[in-house]
């Protein structure tokens, strides 16, 4: 047991020089020995507060400025590296590269896994950069999924932007983590010192705004414009409106129809979010959906967009028009929510609607994490007769165990995979696949982003069972969606 001393007072100390008096067997030493005993134990006491003192203020230190996960130095140790090297490249004459790197997609990761296997990825990222780091570069964990990385003494431009190519190869290889190969990408956006930044301050925004550009790719890596400062500000305040667009009613959706191949009609309809800002006009999701999942802003808007096209069935089927199908596009932190079934349940109670009228679409990244969880939610929303779609099929984690396993009602083939049908054979071969798989397991099969009538005529030979694309119609408002219902086309004869 590790020794604890004890206060420096005439009473503890003579406590302690009497049991080790007794422990001695000493109990009748003179008083002379007994003192000599008290300076002697009081001098160890000392001794020993002190080693105590020093050792707690490097523990103190190492902790100041380490990131406890990583053991990375933090971002207050990192900055003050950071103005040492730009004071010594000042005085070399060379120019030196800040990086600022960000995980794309952590936050579907961690909350699919959970926080534990989220810090074994940034443990497993950490040990990845810090082996391709040279002998005179510095990195520091400064945010959950961030990490910052100095280069001192670059001879040339170009030499940052190939560190930076190197760090994202360093990344590529997949990781096992919880029985999944999961493939982590990061965005990388870098400024140099003097040029995008004479200070470290300005240097550091600087090469923040540009990680920031280059996360709306992902996987890339972008040097620091003066342009970007202007999009930064332009992003802050994108961020701040979202943030009051739900209340201030901004929101819509359009739909895009879903066909049925056998008959040519429209049997269901795809509600996609829209933002019509009061100045900006319409924004494109592109923009502010990723802004949304960031602030998680995606959970809330996600209620809304799930009642909006609830209430717009319900209005079309008390127009007198035909059952129409409304699929809704669910994130993968939106459907991890505890009572997800029980509340859609209470929602399709209330408007009176039959459980048949909504489709939630969903990636397959439902398939990570909690699978018993999974499985109860699917479970119930098929007994109360909501179907479940697994967009983008065969872009994320797919596996024919899950498609066994989890109820699930139809497959989506990603547009990536139509695109380039029938001209490309492999991406023909893969289609046929997924109609083939889909069938078998008596689920039905829907192909996106169909675009021309060769696609189209493709997707009929295979017996595809719906399909969608601006081939046959954009996303439409409202109003043309309903003018479009109420004519009862034959969609066939855009075929």
């Amino acid at each position: 047991m590790m020794y604890q001393p004890a206060t420096n007072s005439p009473n503890s100390l003579e406590e302690h020089v009497e049991r080790l008096v007794e422990r001695l067997g000493a109990t009748s030493a003179p008083a002379a020995l007994r003192e000599t005993l008290r300076e002697e134990l009081a001098t160890i006491v000392a001794g020993l507060e002190r080693v105590m003192r020093e050792e707690n203020k490097a523990a103190i230190q190492r902790l100041s400025s380490a990131d406890t996960l990583t053991g990375l130095p933090n971002r207050d140790l990192f900055q003050h590296r950071l103005r040492q090297v730009l004071a010594d490249t000042l005085r070399s004459g060379q120019e030196s590269a800040l990086l600022f790197l960000d995980l794309d997609r952590f936050k579907v990761i961690n909350d699919t896994l959970g926080d534990a296997s989220g810090d074994l990825l940034i443990r497993e990222i950490a040990e990845r950069l810090l082996g391709a780091l040279g002998p005179s570069d510095h990195i520091a964990r400064i945010g959950g999924d961030s990490f910052a990385i100095i280069r001192p003494g670059l001879t040339a431009s170009e030499d940052a932007s190939r560190f930076a190519g190197e760090l994202l190869a360093a990344l590529s290889e997949p990781l096992v983590l919880d029985g999944h190969d999961l493939f982590v990408t990061a965005s990388i956006g870098y400024a140099l010192f003097p040029t995008d930044g004479g200070e470290a301050m300005a240097l550091s925004r600087n090469a923040e705004t540009a990680m920031y550009r280059a996360k709306e790719r992902r996987n890339f890596c972008m040097r620091y414009e003066s342009a970007m400062g202007e999009a930064a500000l332009e992003r802050l305040s994108l961020e701040s409106q979202l943030h009051k667009a739900l209340d201030r009613n901004e929101f819509l959706l359009h739909y895009q129809p879903q066909v049925d191949l056998r008959t040519g009609r429209v049997v269901g309809a795809e509600a996609l979010i829209r933002w019509r800002h009061p100045e900006l006009d319409l924004v494109s999701p592109a923009k502010f959906i990723p802004l949304a999942e960031e602030t998680g802003l995606i959970l809330p808007m996600t209620d809304w967009a799930i009642r909006s096209a609830c209430e717009q069935a319900k209005a079309w089927r008390e127009m007198g028009l035909p059952p129409l199908r409304v699929a809704v596009n669910i994130s993968g932190s939106y459907f991890r929510q505890p009572n997800v079934a029980e509340r859609i349940q209470a929602l399709l109670a209330e408007l009176d609607l039959p459980a048949s009228t909504l489709d939630l679409e969903l990636t397959e990244s439902i398939f990570m994490g909690d699978l018993d969880s999974t499985l109860a939610t699917l479970k119930a929303l098929r007994e109360m007769g909501v179907s479940v779609s697994i967009d983008d099929f065969g872009t994320g984690y797919s596996s024919l165990s899950y498609l066994k396993r989890f109820p699930i009602g139809m497959l989506k083939i990603d547009q990536s995979f139509v695109r380039d049908v029938p001209r490309d054979a492999d991406s023909a071969a893969i289609v046929q696949t997924i109609v083939l798989l889909a069938h078998s397991l008596n689920m039905s099969v829907i192909a996106e982003g169909v675009e021309t009538a060769e696609q189209l005529a493709f997707l009929q030979g295979l017996n595809c069972d719906e399909v969608q694309g601006y081939h046959l119609s954009r996303p439409l408002p409202v109003d043309s969606l309903t003018q479009l219902l109420r004519q009862g086309p034959d969609l066939r004869r855009a075929m």
